[in-house]
């Protein structure tokens, strides 16, 4: 006896739904020590701004704690202006090699999640110091 069910064109199946007879993609793993060398902050946009001929960039600067970066994001087409985004806790790759982007250093990534058009930030529950540690 199987442990499948057909719904319309997806199929209930052991695990989950998926689509009839579609693979499941692996995933393109990592081991725990490539993990682990992220450095993964919560920082506070200061300041936001657009970056001039460029439809998808802001440019923040991000309060740390005891440091601030400048970090460069597309992901200026889910928000009506950047002044949506001063004051906002999220967490940041802190350890990500730099690099140039339209002219300006993005010394970091913000982390936020999508899923087509949905779009959300990641922030903390509660308000915690700048610099706190992701774990």
């Amino acid at each position: 006896m199987s442990n499948e069910q057909n719904v319309g064109e997806e199929q209930v199946v052991e695990g989950g739904v998926g689509k009839a007879n579609a693979p499941t993609p692996e995933p393109a793993y990592i081991t725990y020590d490539d993990f682990a060398k992220l450095e993964i902050r919560l920082g506070t946009i200061v300041e936001a701004s657009v970056v001039e001929n460029a439809d998808k960039l802001f440019r923040f600067k991000v309060d740390f704690g005891d440091y601030e970066r400048q970090i460069l994001s597309g992901i200026r087409e889910f928000f009506s202006g950047p002044e949506e985004l001063v004051g906002k806790q999220c967490p940041f790759v802190v350890n990500l090699q730099p690099r140039v982007i339209r002219g300006f250093e993005s010394q970091g990534m913000i982390l936020a999640a999508s899923n087509g058009d949905l779009f959300g930030l990641l922030t903390p529950h509660q308000p915690l110091p700048p610099g706190s540690v992701v774990l």
